[in-house]
């Protein structure tokens, strides 16, 4: 099949799947992808003596934080005491081991081999009394309830989530925890509290008694123990300290803040077209002054050959009166050859106007500008008051930019309406869909992020099919490329999770992260 067919076919492909409604993601879908249960069984020889579970979520992509009590009877008796990992998507469990293990603040790391799960990020800014929290994790009494086997309990499924406030921190037994109305149960232990756009507030250990009908609270150990704790146990992880905000008020503002920017850039095109079209008239008028005084000057020097022809005429008759034949011949001459001259610069005199073609000075629109915009290494900053981050990092990132949309020597952007250059990649290596687009007229790189679940996230590979791995010349090639691009933006929610946007200035050195392609 021609690359143009196929073009065609995808681009239909793309146009049928748009009628399909994708999966929904939002910010507590996307950290649950990292949250697990957590089960302990205890071996008394070939028979199982004990069976525990809770919950707690990955720090890292093959590290999980729990509760220290979840994990208690593994880190005391290791060998006889076996620690599942049971992710909330998949059809596998995998096999863990405590590393790290604090008893006094109730929390531990799990390092498990054999699959790599989507980090949360910490949130470590201020928390308002009154805030919205959400809880996930797996009650124990939603189990009890729908459990049909001991096999349900390491069967992968999605967290339970329950939504309350935040109530304020307190002190017990000297660990700083949060209080909150978030509905958690047994089994909820080790699991993740989140603030609205899905970042890890805290760590659900404990509930109060709710006996003689008093309200039940819940507690979570605070992030500032969890931060001490993993810096304690060599641990990285990701924290965020921007507000949170909804993603449609931040796609909002950026659009404005794009659009403002663009007029900004534009204006400052046509200035400068303008200067450059003052300069090349004024350039004009210096050229045909030059050229009038040329013209006088020629105009000067044939009078003076005129007159010295005139001279040697009259000289050469004074001559002739004189009987000297030969000099008068040659004074002739001479005159003849000066009027010849004065004659020949006369006519042959510059007529004061410029010789070269005047061209007009196209006002510069943003075509122009993005028709040639900067080349070459350009390191990109975070603009964080026109970005959304909810688990992404936050490194400079390294753009080497190419004015056929090749970026990094080997991925092709391809052009959009407004002058911008996309790319939509979908990798094998995270459950994220990410959407580039550089503005060459403004500098601004952004990074619009899709954190999906397995099921959207096979669909958008599927989709990607295989597209070019190498920047691509104009023709069949970019087609196919754009039906591919299309077919992935076909599978995405109607939002997106976060939103990074970065300004880019020529590049002086290393010490920044490669764009990703």
């Amino acid at each position: 099949m021609s690359g143009s067919k196929m073009a065609r076919l995808l681009l239909i492909l793309a146009m049928l799947a748009a009628f399909v409604q994708p999966a929904q993601a939002d910010d507590i879908s996307a950290t649950a992808r990292g949250v697990v249960r957590v089960v302990t069984i205890a071996f008394d020889g070939d028979s199982v003596g004990d069976f525990g579970h809770g919950s707690g979520f990955a720090i890292a992509p093959d590290r999980i934080v729990t509760n220290a009590h979840v994990v208690e009877l593994a880190a005391r008796d290791p060998g006889h005491v076996v620690i599942g990992i049971v992710p909330s998507e998949g059809d596998k469990t995998f096999r863990g081991r405590v590393i790290a293990y604090d008893p006094a603040r109730d929390l531990a790391v799990i390092a498990f081999d054999g699959a790599r799960l989507p980090p949360v990020a910490l949130y470590n800014g201020p928390m308002s009394d009154g805030a919205q929290v959400v809880a996930l994790g797996y009650p124990g009494n939603v189990d009890l309830a729908t459990a049909q086997s001991a096999l349900d309990y390491i069967t992968p499924l999605s967290p339970v989530r329950s939504q309350g406030v935040f109530s304020g921190a307190r002190s017990l037994s000297g660990v700083r925890v949060l209080l909150h109305t978030a509905g958690i149960a047994r089994g909820n232990s080790g699991g993740p509290l989140l603030d609205p756009c899905g970042r890890v507030i805290g760590v659900n250990s404990a509930i109060t008694n709710s006996g003689d009908g008093d309200s039940s609270f819940a507690f979570a150990i605070a992030n500032s123990e969890l931060a001490q704790f993993l810096h304690e146990a060599g641990q990285p992880y990701h924290a965020v300290g921007t507000p949170c905000t909804s993603i449609e008020a931040r796609l909002a503002a950026d659009a404005e803040a794009a659009r403002q920017e663009r007029a900004i850039a534009d204006s400052a095109t046509r200035a400068r077209a303008e200067a450059d079209a003052l300069k090349q008239e004024q350039a004009l008028a210096d050229a045909r002054a030059r050229a009038e005084r040329m013209a006088e000057n020629f105009m000067a020097l044939a009078a003076v050959l005129l007159v010295a022809g005139a001279l040697a005429v009259g000289g050469a008759a004074l001559l002739t009166t004189r009987g000297e034949t030969r000099h008068a011949t040659w004074a002739g001459i001479a005159g003849a050859a000066f009027f010849v001259a004065s004659v020949a610069v006369f006519f042959g005199r510059p007529d004061g106007t410029v010789s070269i073609t005047s061209m007009p000075v196209p006002h510069a629109t943003p075509s122009t500008a993005a028709a040639m915009p900067t080349a070459g290494r350009l390191m990109c900053r975070l603009v964080p008051d026109r970005s959304r981050i909810t688990v992404s990092a936050t490194e400079d990132v390294l753009l080497d930019w190419r004015p056929t949309g090749c970026v990094n020597g080997r991925t092709q952007y391809l052009a959009q309406p407004g002058e911008t250059w996309q790319r939509v990649l979908a990798p094998d290596t995270e459950d994220t869909v990410s959407v580039l687009d550089f503005d060459p007229a403004t500098m601004t790189y952004s990074a619009t992020r899709y954190l999906l679940g397995g099921s959207a996230m096979a669909a958008a590979r599927a989709a990607r099919g295989d597209e070019p791995q190498a920047c691509v010349a104009e023709g069949s090639a970019r087609e196919a490329l754009a039906a591919h691009q299309a077919a992935i933006r076909a599978t995405l929610p109607g939002l997106p999770n976060e939103k990074l946007v970065y300004r880019c200035t020529p590049a002086a050195g290393g010490g920044v992260q490669r764009v990703p392609d």
